[in-house]
């Protein structure tokens, strides 16, 4: 089967309606961007329609972000085009959408696609921030890792000696289980929780060096566990904690998540020194050689998507 794959991206459309594959690969749509790329040089990539089994249809909100549309706008833009592909090609009433896929990274692209019924309910959603109550259906729709690069620090080799601090969490405090975990540990001597710490101009590479030195580094959800925390504890060897009830991991059908992070209730968030604590340091020096192991998977992805 995976000779014979295809997929067919949809003719890009006028640059001024601002469907194009983004000129930045950096920052926020970084994996937006890489996503696009790589579907365009992959060998799975057909220009014969017929021979395909999924058809990509290439919506990036990017562009329109810029150009400062409201959300209203920006639905209505994305909605007139996919109904546009609609009448124009054949392909979307065979199955009524169900063979044809998009990525929307940012929370910008999500809310702007989430107006379109039919494009949520029916097509294939790539998503980095997966999100029950943006209709998000497991096992129809897709997360893939939000990655913010360039990194400022290479990658992590294994190094658990190194690794002093039991914990490292940094970060706003603009959710209910962010400030319970600030309530709860920020004054702990062994958890190193700091909130509303970072500053642009002095604080990152003192936050990003922490990353460099912690056992554990907490990755609290919300309604969505925030994927680009994931994937830069991992990038620095820092076992990822996922604190969050509701969640649906990267690439979980080939890597198995309990072998380099935990995972823990938001309901044990009282208990998360001593969960953390009772691991022993036989089962961290797995978890964090593991975790330096994936590293390579979440750099960026062209290894892993399409190649």
């Amino acid at each position: 089967m995976e000779r014979r794959f295809k997929i067919f991206v949809y003719p890009d459309g006028d640059p001024n309606t601002y469907y194009h594959t983004p000129r930045s690969l950096s920052g926020k749509y970084t994996s937006e961007g890489y996503f696009f790329k790589n579907i365009r040089e992959s060998r799975f990539l057909t220009n014969d329609p017929e021979k395909a089994h999924l058809f990509f249809i290439p919506i990036s909100c990017h562009k329109m972000r810029r150009k400062g549309l409201s959300y209203e706008n920006m639905t209505s833009t994305v909605q007139e085009y996919v109904e546009s592909l609609i009448v124009k090609y054949p392909f979307w009433n065979r199955t009524f959408g169900a063979d044809h896929f998009f990525v929307t990274c940012h929370d910008i692209g999500l809310k702007a696609t989430v107006g379109v019924p039919h494009l949520v309910k029916n097509s294939i959603r790539v998503v980095c921030k997966p999100r029950d109550d943006d209709g998000y259906i497991p096992h129809k729709d897709f997360p893939l890792p939000q990655i913010i690069q360039p990194f400022s620090f290479r990658a992590a080799k294994f190094d658990p000696n190194n690794r002093t601090a039991l914990g490292f969490w940094a970060g706003n405090s603009n959710s209910k289980l962010r400030r319970q975990l600030v309530s709860a540990w920020q004054n702990d001597t062994e958890l190193d929780i700091q909130s509303n710490c970072i500053n642009n101009a002095t604080g990152k590479i003192s936050h990003l060096e922490k990353l460099n030195t912690a056992k554990f580094c907490i990755c609290p959800g919300w309604s969505q566990v925030h994927g680009s925390r994931i994937a830069l504890s991992i990038h620095h060897g820092c076992v990822p904690v996922i604190l969050s009830d509701h969640y649906d991991l990267p690439f979980s059908d080939i890597l198995d998540w309990r072998k380099f992070s935990i995972i823990v209730k938001e309901g044990d968030i009282q208990q998360l020194k001593r969960i953390l604590k009772r691991i022993s340091y036989c089962k961290f020096r797995f978890l964090h050689y593991n975790a330096v192991q994936v590293t390579n998977g979440f750099q960026f992805l062209t290894l892993l998507f399409f190649a």
